[in-house]
């Protein structure tokens, strides 16, 4: 929850609340990153059982992406295990949504980094096809 509080307070230009009925159902943390003002990370995404199934991801994504604060961002990243189907899915779809070009590799691995008690995290990588327009 702290870190959760800290990356709301600091990078809340960058975080997107959703809510339906005054109710909390999406989130996502993000920033840009601090030695690259064209990448934006994505840290968090998260959807309430009450909202899948209506796009809300991949909205909240695009979204983000046209805020004057990603106005330099050519290029999203966020990592994802290889077992998140629907991570891949979702990151799958906002890429293919914008025109953009989506890779991955091994970044974390379960051995290197986890000692052998996470699974291996992906960098995911979506290049921007354009910049997105921001939103008016």
């Amino acid at each position: 929850m702290y870190c959760n509080l800290i990356q709301c307070d600091h990078f809340r230009d960058t975080c997107i609340l959703a809510e339906l009925d005054g109710e909390p159902v999406g989130w996502i943390s993000a920033y840009v990153l601090p030695d690259d003002e064209e990448t934006l990370f994505v840290w968090q995404v998260a959807v309430s059982e009450k909202a899948r199934g209506r796009g809300l991801g991949s909205k909240m994504l695009k979204e983000l992406a046209k805020r004057e604060e990603c106005e330099g961002v050519r290029r999203l990243q966020t990592t994802i295990t290889i077992d998140n189907d629907a991570s891949w899915a979702l990151f799958g779809r906002f890429s293919k949504a914008i025109g953009g070009k989506l890779k991955s590799q091994p970044y974390f691995k379960r051995d290197d980094h986890f000692d052998g008690r996470h699974a291996t995290e992906h960098m995911v990588t979506i290049e921007f096809a354009e910049v997105l327009k921001r939103a008016a």
